[in-house]
């Protein structure tokens, strides 16, 4: 593998060098650049090249924490290949604190790898797509939960795909989530492009959650570890870990009554069949309904805002087969 600078629509960044600065995807209606913030730390040995994304969803502010670590703060004087980090994609949905792109109301993870000619989501995803994303050779996204939900840390990849495979169990997290991600999302497009991507789905919106940050920095020092860019690290094992297919073995519980929720549960938790999960009560307690669990499985994912409609979600209910269970209640009580 040779030794290359990465170059860009503006600029290159040698073997050897860093760059900060910030790159113009858009304008606004006075006519002003939008830009991105990016970093490129460009190693003087030769290696891959990866790629670092959070904030496709603007109020998703995890993931932000992770990049700017990685490229700020880790030493990079001996990498092997070189490091993108753009830790805000939205920058539109970011300084308005909006999911999607604030005016357009579209959803940017949604419009990858982007046109030049049609919306302003797709132009802004070309953008960012051809100086950056396309001349990577495998790539992590960052995501959180929606506003109101949260996620336990895990890892949603296209397991199908060999090159996938080995880059989503390199990051060492106990769950993974095998899709081939929605059509125009970041992962699939990239995926699909021949740079093999996974989706690292973690915790809340609108906050930094300081305990999920330092375990996908674990997660991303581990991969450097497997592709040889940090060859002093170790790839990781979490201790257990069970890979769901598709919606095969998960769904989405759903309050029936609308009222306050009472969660019994954490996300991350292992519930056995039958087990009481939650409660949802009208603020009277005219009516109640008992959520509990349809077999034995984990809480991927659990309601955070306790106010709910009949058909909103409760939690993530991922099944799990017994040898999964064991393994997973040893590991815990071990540790």
């Amino acid at each position: 593998m040779s030794i290359s600078a990465f170059e860009f629509d503006g600029g290159v960044v040698e073997p050897g060098e860093s760059k900060k600065f910030q790159f113009p995807i858009s304008k606004s209606y006075l006519g002003e650049p939008v830009r991105i913030p990016v970093t490129i730390a460009n190693g003087a040995n030769p290696g891959p090249t990866c790629f670092l994304t959070a904030a496709v969803h603007g109020d998703e502010l995890n993931g932000i924490a992770v990049v700017r670590e990685v490229l700020d703060e880790w030493n990079h004087e001996n990498i092997n290949g070189c490091l993108v980090g753009l830790p805000v994609i939205n920058v539109p949905g970011f300084t308005t604190q909006q999911r999607y792109l604030p005016i357009y109301d579209r959803d940017l993870n949604r419009s990858f790898p982007g046109r030049p000619d049609s919306t302003s989501a797709y132009r802004i995803a070309h953008a960012i797509y051809e100086n950056f994303l396309s001349k990577c050779d495998f790539g992590i996204d960052f995501h959180t939960s929606t506003r109101g939900r949260t996620n336990m840390l895990h890892v949603r990849a296209d397991m199908d795909d060999t090159a996938v495979a080995r880059l989503a169990k390199a990051f060492g997290s106990s769950l993974i989530i095998s899709t081939e991600g929605s059509e125009g999302t970041l992962r699939r497009a990239a995926t699909d492009g021949g740079i093999p991507t996974i989706t690292i789905e973690m915790g809340e919106a609108h906050r930094f959650e300081r305990e999920l940050i330092d375990e996908a920095l674990a997660g991303v020092k581990s991969v450097f570890a497997e592709y040889n860019i940090y060859p002093q690290e170790s790839v990781r094992w979490p201790g257990w870990r069970t890979v769901i297919d598709g919606w095969g073995n998960r769904t989405w519980l759903r309050a029936d009554e609308g009222g306050l929720v009472e969660m019994h549960h954490e996300r991350g938790d292992v519930v056995h069949e039958g087990e009481e999960i939650c409660t949802v009560a009208s603020p009277f307690r005219r009516t109640t309904q008992t959520v509990t669990a349809p077999s034995t499985g984990l809480l991927a994912g659990v309601l955070e805002n306790p106010v709910v409609y009949p058909g909103n979600p409760l939690c993530h209910f991922v099944e799990l087969d017994e040898t999964s269970v064991a393994i997973i209640e040893e590991n815990r009580h071990s540790g």
